[in-house]
């Protein structure tokens, strides 16, 4: 059962590591995009749908899709690494139990 649970946390490490460079070239990509464009907004319009509907998409109408592209893929990288975390997190004190019977 140790071993298993070890094979899992390193498993879901190599995955997380993985998702992460994955989005990383994808928000990269987007981002250059939107930077070639001049477009700019901070972080609490990526949160914020009703902020960016009514401050940014007015201001740049033609980069609406690269825009919501950027901020899907910057939304889903966030949300991965928070269940990756949390799963590692929960194995990792699985195994601190274990180890210690």
């Amino acid at each position: 059962m140790y071993v298993l649970l070890i094979s899992i946390v390193i498993g879901l490490f190599i995955a997380m590591l993985f998702l992460n460079i994955y989005f990383r070239v994808k928000v990269m990509k987007s981002y250059k995009v939107l930077i070639q464009n001049r477009v700019e907004f901070g972080a609490a319009h990526i949160f914020n749908d009703e902020k960016m509907a009514a401050e940014i998409y007015p201001r740049y109408p033609q980069q609406v899709k690269n825009i919501k592209t950027f901020v899907n893929h910057i939304r889903y990288s966030i949300k991965m690494a928070t269940v990756l975390t949390t799963l590692i997190t929960a194995f990792g004190a699985i195994l601190m139990w274990y180890r210690h019977e």
